[in-house]
């Protein structure tokens, strides 16, 4: 993950009808609105956050004015321990199946339509070719994205030596990756520092050089070809032993890819088998890269010595997205209509982030936090009209004050 350093620009929010609007805006990212004027983008964004009126900046570290910071910090860890008692509740009253199986059957299921997808393939009528093309990936992205992501936070499983496993499985086997390094900069720096700049700014999903229809449009077609060659540049910051792993797990995994299409599938020549692997591996990339772009960019950035506690971190920087059935299946909850669960809770799996949901929600609406829900078309819309904004200069620095 590329660590970008962001400009110092800031703007100080103003309270709008008791909510804070997150629309971007020429004045700031999550500049909330004037009283009364509609959003540019008339984007449906629903952000929760009566009550919550911006003041001066309150940091980990803020000592202005004397004493005030650390009531106010020690008002938000009480917010923060008293949504986790009520979360814990709910995990604790929850079955395995609930915790871990649902996520784990839906892996195994995809597994177990690899061979239909294959033999599919080996038809010349293009019905049963479409279904076995939408078949691998399906099953692609879902043990790509979904089961790399839960085994990144250790979620398919309690025991962290079969989490290790699952880990190189879905990480380097099936995704092409480094585990080490997804694992760090996706946990680590993604969920330590969400928003922060130059740290969980989103800014590994920059490519300022390209234009916003390149971007959102075409450039998801080549993630199969620019995931392993990143995986390879980042072999450099791992153990020699864990570099070797990686590298085997990768090949293995792309090389018994192109094997079956050739040995079951049936191809004909390996160019034909190579352009099946990067249709079927970039069928679901478009949704990908909007997905990790729409739920956080153009949400309130903020510096690492002026970030708020972190249930207002990840409330306010934190956007969730409608269920989608076809999502929801390949990414998993937790990426879409359940993100700010996740980022609260890391460790549930994608069904107990659905599962909390309700409590989440109605708690941090009840406490007059914000709670971010935005369409995936609204979030198209956004981007498209200010990816210059968004996603070429710097994001700018949220000045929070007087976090109530």
């Amino acid at each position: 993950m590329s660590l970008e350093d962001g400009d110092s620009a800031r703007w100080r929010g103003q309270r709008a009808n008791g909510e804070v609007s997150s629309t971007p805006r020429p004045g700031g990212t999550g500049d909330p609105l004037p009283r009364g004027m509609p959003a540019p983008d008339s984007s449906r964004m629903q952000v929760m956050a009566e009550g919550w009126e911006p003041g001066p900046a309150l940091g980990d570290g803020d000592v202005t004015p004397r004493g005030a910071p650390q009531r106010a910090g020690q008002h938000e860890e009480a917010l923060m321990a008293e949504l986790s008692e009520l979360v814990q509740k709910v995990v604790k009253s929850s079955s395995w199946w609930e915790q871990h199986g649902v996520d784990i059957s839906i892996l195994a299921c995809s597994l177990l339509l690899l061979p239909a997808g294959f033999l599919c393939l080996r038809s010349a009528q293009a019905i049963p070719f479409l279904v076995g093309v939408l078949t691998l990936g399906v099953v692609h992205h879902t043990l790509t994205v979904k089961g790399s992501h839960l085994a990144s936070h250790n979620a398919l499983t309690k025991s962290k030596s079969w989490g290790k496993v699952w880990a190189i499985f879905f990480i380097e086997l099936c995704s092409a990756f480094t585990a080490e390094q997804a694992t760090y900069n996706h946990v680590k720096i993604h969920h330590g520092y969400t928003n922060v700049i130059g740290l969980g700014d989103s800014s590994t999903w920059k490519l300022p050089f390209l234009n916003r229809y390149v971007y959102m449009f075409i450039a998801p077609l080549m993630v199969p070809i620019i995931t392993p060659l990143v995986a390879l540049d980042l072999l450099r910051n791992v153990e020699w032993k864990a570099a070797l792993r990686t590298l085997c797990c990768m090949f293995l995994g792309l090389y018994c890819h192109y094997w079956l299409l050739l040995n079951v599938s049936d191809f004909q020549s390996p160019w034909s088998a190579l352009l099946c692997m990067l249709l079927t591996r970039s069928l679901l990339a478009h949704p990908y890269i909007h997905v990790n772009i729409f739920q956080h960019i153009g949400l309130p950035m903020f510096a690492a010595d002026r970030k708020p506690k972190r249930i207002h971190l990840m409330s306010l920087g934190v956007l969730n997205l409608p269920r989608n059935a076809l999502l929801d299946w390949s990414f998993g909850h937790s990426l879409i209509s359940c993100h700010v669960e996740h980022h609260l809770f890391p460790s549930l799996s994608d069904n107990m982030c659905l599962k909390i949901k309700p409590t989440v929600s109605q708690y941090l609406k009840q406490k007059k936090l914000p709670y971010n829900e935005d369409t995936y078309t609204s979030r198209l819309r956004l981007f498209l009209q200010r990816y210059e904004e968004l996603m070429v200069h710097a994001p700018p620095i949220t000045e929070l004050v007087g976090i109530q």
